[in-house]
């Protein structure tokens, strides 16, 4: 008896704030050697609806299932665009997966007691920045130094819109989900991580990372987005 087999979901990759979507090169070499078709959104991070509008003009280019995937502010991004009909699946990096009325403002508001705080300079006309000097111990630490600097010297500001921005229709409450906790965050803590990756229900694996996991674990990465591109071609 001959089987169907579902068509091979292509692979989105959604940044977060502070970044471009340079730093999913690795991830991005790694999935294509593997045969997958990669696009990467380069969002503006104005405000939540600007970058959900921008990975949904992504989307409308891919004609079969997508496997959607956010780092950091990324996740709140593609829990409200995940609600695409293309999207198979979804896949938070060391990301915020926000609930229907929540913002990445409201799930930063209360910290764990003793983690660590994230060097946000004050608002300058309406966008934020990382202070330069404490980027790489909070954001990057396991990072090549000289990358590090790099990517504190790019930074992208980050609007406070874009941080404010509240989800309307969570997507993982519909679609599988796929959590990868850096178990060496200093921007999004951990137990936070677990905390969001339970509450949607998600595959969870864990791996030690700094917030930039993505940049210095490509292959723990790749490796959870494959294993979610697997279960949604069974």
């Amino acid at each position: 008896m001959s089987t169907i087999s579902k068509p091979v979901p292509s692979i989105v990759l959604v940044h977060g704030g502070f970044v471009d979507g340079s730093g999913w090169e690795g991830v991005y070499r790694l999935l294509r050697a593997d045969g997958y078709d990669v696009t990467i959104v380069q969002n503006p991070t104005l405000s939540l609806s600007d970058d959900v509008a921008v990975t949904k003009r992504v989307l409308d280019q891919k004609s079969g299932p997508v496997i959607l995937v956010g780092h950091s502010y990324g996740g709140a991004v593609i829990t409200e665009a995940g609600n695409d009909p293309k999207v198979a699946a979804l896949v938070y990096i060391a990301a915020f997966a926000p609930d229907k009325g929540e913002s990445v403002q409201t799930l930063i508001a209360n910290p764990p007691p003793g983690a660590p705080v994230p060097p946000i300079l004050p608002p300058q006309g309406g966008f934020l920045l990382l202070d330069r000097s404490k980027f790489a111990d909070s954001f990057a630490a396991d990072v090549r130094p000289e990358q590090a600097a790099f990517m504190a010297d790019s930074q992208v500001p980050w609007g406070v819109e874009a941080l404010s921005g509240a989800v309307i229709s969570p997507a993982w409450r519909a679609k599988p989900s796929f959590y990868l906790v850096a178990t060496n965050d200093r921007m999004i803590p951990p137990t936070a991580q677990r905390a969001m990756a339970e509450r949607a229900r998600a595959t969870m694996a864990e791996t030690p990372g700094s917030h930039a996991v993505y940049v210095s674990r490509p292959d723990a990465v790749a490796t959870l987005i494959k294993q979610a591109a697997v279960a949604v071609s069974r």
